[in-house]
């Protein structure tokens, strides 16, 4: 008993960390591509030291037999990450959390073309409250006298759906990837992705631009460490022992806590139809997982 609550306790530790990456990246003075490059390199050789430390080895044999799909994988969510970061830029990020929650809708979606899965009257109604929710973020709803606002806010929502469309596609692709623990497939694939997004970054970003702040520097070695190693390390060692419904339950702390740092450290306040439309999108991907 005990040893599940310190289960648990490591779940909801992980998701309130996943929660707060959005504020980081917020007030993080540097191009999405460097953040994700550096997010990735970092994360993946501190996941790395967890495992030499803890005397567990890596499957190559395994990784290498599902090596196709864990590297188109890896490359999504190296992207994923961009136009996830590139989001919260443009919008608040409360409503980009709430785009990248739309993932699970996505997969819904997708899933009758990809897996051949019936489309079920209750995946249709959680799709239509999802999208309800949506519009309801989006500020469509409500007009709006401020025409350049709304439009960052737009360019905002369809990177935040960009994203939502690739860990969609990601999760996908996961079921496909056979015999490799959730272990070593998210460490081979956050490797690819680093690998992935390094010629990508050199290419496109000017790094004489880049002022290189000691606080800086030191919120990378946030995002990259605390964001990534930790708090994955500390997911998979509570999934380990966890039904897959509460762990389920438990990532949605990740956009709530999104939502309230967004509004009490950042003042971005979502409004009556914003509050709606987390409450739609939100609760049609918890009764999707029920």
């Amino acid at each position: 008993m005990k040893d599940f609550l310190e289960k648990q306790g490591k779940c909801i530790l992980a998701m309130l960390i996943f929660g707060t990456i959005g504020i980081f990246v917020r007030i993080l003075a540097m191009p999405s591509s460097v953040i994700a490059l550096v997010r990735g390199f970092v994360g993946v050789l501190f996941l790395f030291l967890v495992l030499l430390l803890k005397g567990q080895k890596v499957d190559f044999d395994a990784i290498r037999k599902n090596f196709l799909w864990i590297f188109v994988s890896g490359a999504f969510i190296g992207f994923n990450w961009i136009l996830l970061f590139e989001a919260y830029r443009y919008t608040t990020v409360a409503v980009a959390t709430l785009c990248y929650y739309m993932a699970p809708v996505i997969v819904i979606l997708l899933s009758p073309i990809v897996q051949g899965e019936r489309l079920t009257a209750k995946k249709m109604f959680c799709t239509l409250v999802a999208l309800c929710g949506m519009i309801c973020i989006s500020g469509v709803a409500e007009g709006g006298s401020d025409k350049a606002e709304g439009a960052w806010n737009l360019i905002g929502i369809g990177l935040g759906l960009g994203a939502a469309l690739l860990y969609a596609a990601v999760i996908l692709i996961n079921k496909k990837i056979e015999g490799v623990s959730g272990y070593d497939r998210t460490l081979s694939q956050i490797g690819i992705a680093a690998l992935v997004l390094l010629p990508y970054t050199l290419f496109t970003c000017d790094f004489r631009t880049i002022v290189w702040k000691p606080e800086s520097v030191f919120l990378l070695g946030v995002v990259g460490v605390v964001h990534t190693g930790i708090a994955y390390a500390l997911y998979f060692e509570a999934v380990e022992k966890l039904p897959v419904q509460t762990t389920a339950i438990y990532s949605y702390i990740d956009p709530v806590t999104a939502v309230f740092l967004s509004v009490v450290l950042l003042n971005e306040n979502l409004g009556i139809l914003g509050m709606v439309g987390m409450i739609f999108i939100l609760g049609a991907a918890f009764l999707n997982d029920r």
